[in-house]
């Protein structure tokens, strides 16, 4: 408890302990009894002054620093009114116009420059306003230029949306062709500055750049019209003429003072000459209605003639800004041409027909004379055998009859050379038949090679012990289609012709698998025949050994051994070099194992449909074996067939006939220079497209994806007869 208030002034509790200090005195002087209870006063009142001391140095202290913080807080709030002075008078330095909003957009603060050119809202403008009032004053404002279609409202409800961005930048139009670029960016507690430049000179100055460019531009663009070889002139999205060149006015022969800036399409179209006719394409109606399309224009073209000599072509497109451009080509030189070109082609096909025409006679005449020939052969054989055959038993009889040793060398001799005259017409009735299409058939079916083979080599190991060779035979268990009888025949005579120019060795016998197929493989250790022998051995009575006996051939073994394969369709090829010995092979399907059950189905040569098709087939093969085998085959299908051995043969021989064939049967590797496939892109070039199959050992996808590329039949080597013919089949019905 204390004696003294202390919110009281210094002066009463003064006065108040002056009261106190008497009082205890007078009871110290008057009241003896009462002098220890003073005394307990006095000290009372001792103490209480000296915590009135204390609290009064309290108060001395607690005032200093009272007037400390009161001198520095007038300090802070000098140097706080400087800075805003400072800052305000920064910002009314600027160029530009200036207002900061804080995070809740209030106006902070803002410079002379801001909103000045909105002459009425700078009263407005004090701290404490709205960002939104603020952007409705300048939305209500006479000095600001609305874009078209804008009110007020609808630019207010813009800014504010554009307010929400952080950065924010665009052009305000003022009235008498001003402008205000104004820039917004956030601060980082959230406020926004807004700045407004005054780009009047730079928009006037970009436009009389702009105005500068578009002249230039426009110069050039006149001059490229003027320099082109087309009329041209373009329309805006009015179709309205808004740039043309000389050169429409001359092909539409219309006069200057006709195309003017502005005119109309339709006032343009009325103005041409009575002479011009739209022939093909558009009539008058449906090019206007094109020019004043209200939906996107899609590009057209027609033609047009001036008069009885000019062919104009029109072609009209549309563009971005719904404009459109017309062209006028004059094509009458090329109308001209294609005129000529159709005559010439009718002439052409004319020829062509005649040519063609002539080339049936001349083959059916060549056919005719080809049946007639083997009908005469087989006839002639036929009767030449009966007194052959006699004359034989006559000398055989004569022989049994006659002692002289003399005499019976000579019947010797006369019996062996009609036993080589007999082989002779049995050999020649052989050919006719493979040559002929009548009377002949082939029984193809299921066979099993080493019931073939296997009886071949028995019967033909005493040929070859009597020419002091030795036959090796390899066992084969493959069945393969094939007629038996002409297959024996085949390899037979390969045998023999092996046993026959072989001196010394052996002749090997043997088969290979090669797919699907069953090579049979004739190998001698004879002499070998050269590269240029190998084209000659298979012709009629060729034999390499000029001075060769009847006795040791005749010369068709392998001309039948030829016929027989091509008609069979059973590749024929040789391997051979001189001083090394010879392989002749032939390429059979296989059927099967020989465990699998026989067929009995016959099947004709020539596959149906194919003798009356009279297909023209041009056949290019460098190998000539298997050229003579394909043509000897197509021929007995009644196709004829037109030979080259390489590509640049071909194109010069379909240049020189002028006949365009039916069908192309390429080889795909035809030696150096051009591909099966370049040849039939180059034969496609001049002719058209055409049925086209290549034949190729070459199985690679790369050749399969051209071949389905360009829709080429591909025939893999050993080559199938059933797939040609199927492939004939489907050209001659027209299906491929």
């Amino acid at each position: 408890m204390s004696l003294i208030d202390p919110d009281d002034s210094l002066e009463r509790q003064n006065e108040k302990l002056l009261k106190i200090a008497d009082a205890l005195m007078m009871r110290v002087e008057y009241g003896s009894e009462q002098s220890s209870a003073a005394y307990a006063q006095f000290e009372r009142a001792a103490l209480l002054e000296k915590r009135v001391r204390e609290r009064t140095l309290e108060l001395e202290q607690t005032l200093d620093l009272l007037h400390q913080s009161n001198a520095q807080l007038a300090q802070a709030n000098e140097e706080t009114e400087a800075a805003r002075r400072n800052l305000a008078d920064a910002i009314e330095t600027v160029s530009e116009g200036f207002a900061l909003f804080d995070p809740n957009d209030i106006l902070v603060m803002c410079n002379s420059r801001f909103c000045r050119d909105f002459k009425g809202i700078s009263p407005v403008l004090h701290p404490g306003l709205p960002f939104q009032d603020y952007v409705q004053n300048i939305s209500g404002s006479a000095f600001l230029a609305l874009p078209k279609g804008i009110t007020a409202a609808n630019w207010a409800e813009q800014r504010i949306r554009r307010h929400e961005d952080r950065h924010v930048m665009f052009n305000v139009r003022l009235v008498k062709d001003r402008w205000l670029q104004v820039s917004e960016h956030r601060t980082a507690n959230g406020g926004t500055v807004v700045l407004q430049t005054d780009v009047t000179d730079l928009i006037r100055l970009e436009r009389q750049e702009r105005d500068r460019l578009k002249d230039k531009q426009t110069r050039v663009i006149r001059a490229t019209l003027d320099h082109l070889n087309q009329g041209v002139c373009v329309f805006d999205e009015n179709a309205r003429l808004v740039g043309w060149n000389r050169k429409i006015g001359a092909l539409l022969a219309l006069p200057a003072r006709r195309l003017q800036l502005g005119v109309s399409f339709s006032g343009l179209l009325e103005q041409l000459d009575e002479k011009i006719v739209f022939t093909r394409g558009l009539g008058p109606d449906g090019f206007q209605k094109w020019a004043y399309s209200d939906g996107p224009r899609g590009p057209i073209s027609f033609e047009i003639k001036r008069g009885a000599g000019m062919t104009l072509q029109i072609f009209g497109r549309g563009m971005p800004d719904r404009g459109f451009v017309i062209s006028v080509t004059d094509v009458t030189a090329e109308r001209e041409a294609a005129q000529k070109l159709a005559e010439i082609n009718e002439i052409l096909e004319q020829r062509v027909v005649e040519r063609t025409m002539e080339l049936e006679d001349a083959l059916a005449a060549a056919e005719r004379a080809n049946a007639s020939k083997s009908r005469f052969v087989a006839a002639a054989s036929h009767d030449l055998l009966q007194p052959l055959s006699a004359a034989k038993l006559f000398i055989s009889s004569l022989a049994d009859g006659n002692k002289d040793a003399h005499e019976q060398a000579v019947l010797g001799k006369a019996e062996a050379a009609l036993g080589s005259a007999g082989q002779i017409i049995d050999a020649l009735l052989d050919i006719s038949k493979l040559d002929s299409d009548e009377g002949i058939t082939f029984d193809v079916r299921s066979v099993a090679l080493r019931d073939i083979l296997g009886s071949l080599r028995d019967e033909m190991e005493v040929l070859a012990a009597e020419n002091g060779l030795e036959l090796r035979y390899v066992p084969s268990d493959l069945m393969v289609e094939t007629d038996p009888a002409y297959l024996r025949r085949i390899v037979q005579n390969l045998i023999s012709n092996a046993v026959r120019y072989t001196q010394t060795g052996r002749v090997l016998m043997g088969v290979r698998r090669v797919g699907g197929s069953a090579r049979i493989e004739v190998w001698d250790t004879g002499p070998g025949i050269s590269d240029d022998d190998q084209l000659t051995i298979f012709e009629e009575f060729r034999r390499l050994d000029p001075n060769a006996s009847a006795n040791e051939g005749l010369g068709l073994g392998l001309a039948i051994v030829e016929r027989a394969c091509a008609r069979l369709g059973h590749a024929l090829d040789l391997r051979s070099q001189p001083g090394r010995g010879s392989c002749f092979m032939v390429t059979v399907p296989i059927a099967g194992r020989a465990d699998r059950k026989k067929t009995t189905a016959r099947r004709i040569a020539a596959p149906v449909g194919l003798a009356q098709a009279g297909l023209i087939v041009l056949l290019v093969e460098n190998e000539t074996q298997l050229r003579r085998a394909l043509s000897v085959m197509l021929e007995a299908w009644g196709v004829h067939v037109i030979e080259a051995d390489d590509a640049d043969s071909a194109l010069s021989l379909l240049e020189d006939i002028e006949i365009a064939p039916d069908v192309l049967l390429v080889d795909y590797q035809l030696g150096p220079g051009k591909s099966g496939l370049d040849l039939y892109a180059a034969i496609r070039a001049r002719l058209g497209t055409l049925p086209c199959a290549v034949i190729s050992a070459d199985r690679t996808p790369d050749l399969q994806d051209a071949c389905q590329t360009h829709a080429i039949e591909l025939l893999p080597k050993p080559l199938d007869r059933h797939k040609l013919g199927a492939f004939l089949d489907s050209v001659a019905t027209g299906s491929s």
